[in-house]
């Protein structure tokens, strides 16, 4: 993304916005940037207070009455254990909280803590040193009794005193919210009250402007092209969008005019592409074969051939719709295939079996006849002993699923490979690349045409196509 110089151009939209959105997000910054410190340091104190504290407060409770007990017991003889390690762990806690500790109250605490850990220790060794039952009960009482209930008072003080601290820290957050929120009060009103003017005087220099922009927009989007005179404005921008705007005016309807002449080519040549789908050499072999009927006296197989032959350029020529029914391309379809098999009786039996749920499903003429005419050309007649050629159509979801089976050689496959790619590549013909140019012409993205083959067991072609393209739809 390009950024816009503090210097850009005053008389332009994005350089007076440019200074707008500076001076807006300047002092919002400088606050924000303070704020941010103050918050960090406070974050940071009251941490450390709050550490202390939890810290602290996994004091032993019950030191004294361990540290008395056990040394009560040394003294009576009961146990030889002296309570060294209760003393060293309350030693460590200590210095523990000397690390992170602020406050010069708390500071001497732990001092003094420190101080009568060193003096509990010397003690406890003194009366392990000392003979006789006598000695060492004075000693306990005058000497170790006293100095662990000074040590848990001093935890407590401790305690007190770290609790302070952070009574304090939050008094003080306390102020200087309230201090942050008048300074963010008056800022705001400040910045409003400035924002406001300067949206007030750039409104007036590009509203207007703008505004008949949308005007005139709204009267091209509703097919008015006609030339008119662009829109004087102060901006450069405004004015060159202006001239911009009827200059794509002019080129547009030069090239609507271009398109609607190139559109009718496009349909001729549409319609001489479809007509030169039909195989001459179908329409002669038909031609001999009903000749060849009627020499052999075989006058109602040429009677039907002929009312099938008739069929099939009626389907074809559908009253020069390009988009018909799945009913009527079947009937194509079946007209074909009933020449077909006259000509090819001993080779040839196929099957047509439709959904009348989808008789209204509308696709392109001419889609399965490609299909089928591939299916007998290149997978019946190569195939020795002949095959069975399969069209149906059902109905699965909100799509209509139609195949083309036939029983013949198949493909092996790298050609069927190529026959794929071909599909993608955008490559030029008729049959199969015909039929699935024409779908996607129709439903784009939404229909899938997918090629499936096996040397020795046939090929089958399956079209998805969704169904709310309807003859009934269309008419709507």
């Amino acid at each position: 993304m390009r950024i816009l110089p503090f210097h850009k151009n005053k008389k332009t939209i994005d350089g007076k916005l440019w200074r707008m959105t500076v001076w807006t997000i300047m002092p919002m910054c400088v606050l924000a940037a303070f704020l941010l410190l103050f918050f960090v340091q406070f974050s940071v104190q009251n941490s450390k207070a709050s550490r202390n504290i939890t810290v602290a407060s996994t004091f032993n409770r019950n030191f004294k009455d361990e540290v008395d007990l056990k040394m009560y017991y040394f003294v009576t003889g009961s146990s030889d254990v002296l309570p060294l390690e209760e003393v060293e762990t309350a030693r460590q806690l200590a210095m523990t909280l000397r690390e992170s500790t602020q406050n010069r109250d708390s500071l001497k605490v732990i001092d003094n803590i420190l101080s009568l850990c060193d003096n509990l220790d010397s003690c406890i060794r003194e009366i392990e040193r000392t003979e006789g039952y006598d000695a060492r009960m004075s000693q306990l009482e005058s000497n170790v009794y006293i100095i662990t209930q000074l040590i848990e008072r001093y935890i407590y003080t401790y305690l007190y005193y770290e609790a302070g601290e952070m009574a304090e820290l939050e008094a003080s957050l306390q102020t200087w919210m309230i201090v942050d929120l008048s300074v963010t009060i008056l800022l705001v009103i400040l910045l409003v009250t400035l924002l406001t003017a300067n949206a007030s005087r750039l409104a007036r220099n590009i509203a207007e402007p703008i505004d008949a922009l949308c005007v005139r927009v709204g009267e091209i989007g509703r097919g008015d092209l006609a030339a008119q005179p662009p829109i004087e404005a102060d901006d450069e921008k405004l004015q060159t969008l202006s001239d911009g705007i009827e200059q794509m005016v002019s080129k547009l309807s030069a090239q609507m005019e271009l398109n609607e002449r190139e559109q009718q080519k496009l349909r001729e040549t549409e319609l001489a592409l479809l007509q030169a789908q039909i195989n001459p050499h179908f329409l002669y072999n038909t031609l001999d074969t009903i000749i060849w009927l009627i020499e052999t006296g075989k006058n109602e197989q040429a009677q039907e051939m002929v009312s099938s032959l008739s069929t099939y350029f009626r389907s074809f020529l559908s009253n020069g719709k390009d988009i018909i029914t799945l009913r009527e391309e079947a009937q194509h379809v079946r007209s074909y295939l009933e020449i077909q098999q006259v000509r090819y009786k001993d080779i040839l039996r196929y099957e047509i079996s439709i959904d009348p749920a989808l008789d209204v499903c509308c696709i392109p003429k001419m889609t399965l006849q490609p299909l089928v005419e591939n299916a007998i050309y290149h997978g019946i007649k190569p195939k020795r002993g002949g095959g069975r050629i399969a069209v149906t159509a059902s109905q699965e979801g909100d799509c209509a699923c139609i195949r083309v089976q036939d029983t013949g050689a198949g493909l092996t496959p790298e050609k069927l490979a190529e026959i794929r790619a071909s599909l993608q590549e955008d490559a030029s013909g008729f049959g199969l690349i015909a039929a699935y140019k024409r779908l996607r012409l129709m439903y784009g993205e939404r229909c899938t045409f997918t090629i499936d083959s096996t040397p020795d067991d046939g090929m089958t072609i399956t079209i998805i196509i969704p169904l709310d393209n309807t003859a009934e739809g269309s008419a709507k």
